[in-house]
């Protein structure tokens, strides 16, 4: 059994606070698109090993034991003993540490193919509550339609935004960028309380940690005024960067000559 995850982008993130448990309260829209990895479970009737796992496409730079599909395997396998053992294969074709949120994807997207598979019986509440385990941006993934988020990312609110019509053209310089070291960036004293994240109003739509990132890595500010320079109507970094997308009204927009290693997609919505 196939299926493939999709990847969302930040219209907007906004970090409020840091939290007692070391995590920090922030406000976010995250709209999904359609950027896709490929993820595939097949039964193995092998007593000896639990999960037998394999990756193609990009380098996913993790032991095999902490890859969030193989710990989603064993968060199940926990609660469910009766749980086969299987062999799991993830071709990675989204970026990573781009702001994507491609690896929660996989995460989420892997409890769902088991819990379908295998007729685990598991509610939408549930595996959200296991998808809340391997991250904060993961129990989106569960749901996939697109959000207002806050708390660490895992309150979710269902809003109407249709982007129907529109092109996002998604650009990533091949950066990777560490979320802990981009929050461990903002200022400590940072405590934003009433936040303008208007789901209609892209004018209120702001990343706090573009600062941030464009100080340390300038190339990255360059796309996004390239994007607006070639019509874009919203540009942004998504999540913690690297990855930055523009909107576009019209279909076919006019981009100017990036470099060769730049992973660039254009998507119609």
């Amino acid at each position: 059994m196939v299926v493939f995850p999709n990847c969302k982008i930040n219209l907007g993130l906004r970090i409020l606070d840091k939290r007692a448990d070391g995590f920090h309260n922030l406000a976010t829209i995250f709209y999904p698109i359609k950027l896709n990895d490929a993820l595939e479970v097949i039964k193995f009737d092998k007593a000896s090993t639990d999960i037998e796992f394999t990756s193609s496409g990009n380098i996913v730079d993790v032991d095999i034991a902490n890859n969030i599909c193989v710990k989603a395997y064993h968060l199940l396998k926990k609660d469910i003993p009766q749980l086969p053992s299987v062999k799991m294969h993830l071709h990675k074709s989204i970026p990573m540490g781009a702001g994507l949120g491609g690896g929660s994807a996989d995460g989420a997207f892997a409890l769902q193919l088991l819990n379908t598979k295998f007729q685990l019986g598991l509610s939408p509440q549930q595996l959200s509550h296991y998808a809340l385990q391997l991250g904060s941006d993961c129990p989106f993934f569960i749901l996939n339609k697109p959000c207002i988020a806050s708390g660490r990312g895992e309150v979710l609110q269902p809003i109407d935004l249709n982007l129907s019509g529109k092109t996002i053209v998604v650009i990533n310089p091949g950066i990777h960028i560490n979320t802990g070291w981009a929050f461990g960036q903002l200022s400590g004293n940072q405590k934003l309380a009433n936040i303008d994240l208007d789901p209609s109003n892209s004018t209120t739509w702001k990343n706090d940690f573009e600062p941030v990132v464009f100080k340390e890595y300038p190339e990255i500010e360059k796309i996004k005024e390239h994007l607006y320079s070639s019509g874009a109507f919203y540009a942004s970094m998504s999540g913690s960067g690297s990855t930055v997308f523009g909107l576009f009204s019209e279909n076919t927009p006019i981009l100017p000559q990036f470099p060769a290693h730049y992973y660039l997609k254009t998507i119609q919505i």
